[in-house]
């Protein structure tokens, strides 16, 4: 298949700090990319791969997705209000650096109604609570206490913007739903890239409350049926995870494709346990 590229004025990269995303990884990860006609990613998270490989706009379809309502209504409206939600980080900035700990705790615990309210909470949060960590607890209410920062970047309205105006691609499908309905339409010549919350290393490691529910070993023996039947259907996929047990023994079948990778923890609360970790790529390509 012959591959076009366009430049976008500027590349966009995630707006917002996620929990396990691939910022750091990016330069492995798309070593391991192959052409492909669409591209699926149904674990959207801050997208970092997405935007990686967007930006060089391969004149081809991109259907992203998350589970997590929030975040899926902030992509959404980066990409139809982007100047509104631009306005009220701004305001956010204001008030913040006037009282940055009253302030936060006041806006962490508001319950905004509107579109434009409710995403700027969640950037704002983002950008200025502790190690950038987005975490709900089983109420599905944000419990992550206030950041140490001294000048936090609440507005980064250059990559807004280019944010927005990548997601205006009549190309480009987003959507709030569980990766099997995701996938349903997926087949050969379409490449799924899925990075879940990753199966604990330990029991202290378990880390999976991205939303209000959990992702189980259950929803990782899910994923892994998917994964066959994707590759069954000659559809090439890439998978993200931990290096343990369960996943190895998961996806022993592939085992050929399974490539180790040296990663940081960057939301590890001790910085002397965010160095020196392994995760795994698995492919069936």
């Amino acid at each position: 298949m012959k591959q076009e590229y366009r430049l976008i004025s500027s590349t966009p990269k995630p707006f917002v700090k996620w929990a396990g995303g691939k910022r750091q990884l990016l330069p492995v990860i798309t070593n391991h990319i192959p052409k492909f006609e669409r591209y699926f990613e149904p674990f959207l998270g801050g997208g970092a791969v997405f935007f990686s490989l967007v930006s060089q706009d391969r004149y081809v379809k991109w259907s992203v997705s998350d589970l997590n309502s929030d975040l899926v209504l902030s992509y959404v409206t980066i990409r139809d209000r982007v100047k509104e939600l631009i306005s009220a980080l701004e305001l956010h900035s204001t008030n913040y650096f006037k009282n940055p700990s009253s302030y936060y705790y006041k806006i962490r615990e508001s319950n905004p109604k509107g579109q434009i309210e409710k995403v700027s909470k969640l950037i704002f949060l983002n950008k200025t609570c502790f190690n950038g960590l987005y975490r709900v607890n089983s109420k599905g209410k944000f419990n992550v206490p206030l950041g140490k920062y001294v000048n936090p970047n609440i507005v980064n309205k250059e990559n807004l913007l280019a944010v927005s105006e990548t997601l205006q691609s009549k190309e480009i499908s987003i959507k709030c739903q569980d990766f099997e309905r995701a996938l349903k339409n997926a087949t050969s010549d379409d490449f799924v890239y899925l990075d879940p919350p990753y199966q604990p290393v330990s029991e202290t490691a378990n880390f999976t409350s991205y939303t209000d529910g959990s992702f189980g070993y259950d929803d990782q023996e899910r994923l892994c049926a998917k994964f066959k039947a994707l590759d069954r259907k000659g559809v090439k996929v890439l998978l993200s995870n931990s290096k343990s047990s369960e996943i190895l023994e998961l996806f022993d079948e592939f085992s050929d494709g399974i490539i180790e990778i040296n990663a940081n923890r960057f939301i590890n609360s001790v910085s002397k346990k965010r160095t020196g970790h392994t995760e795994l790529l698995i492919k069936n390509y």
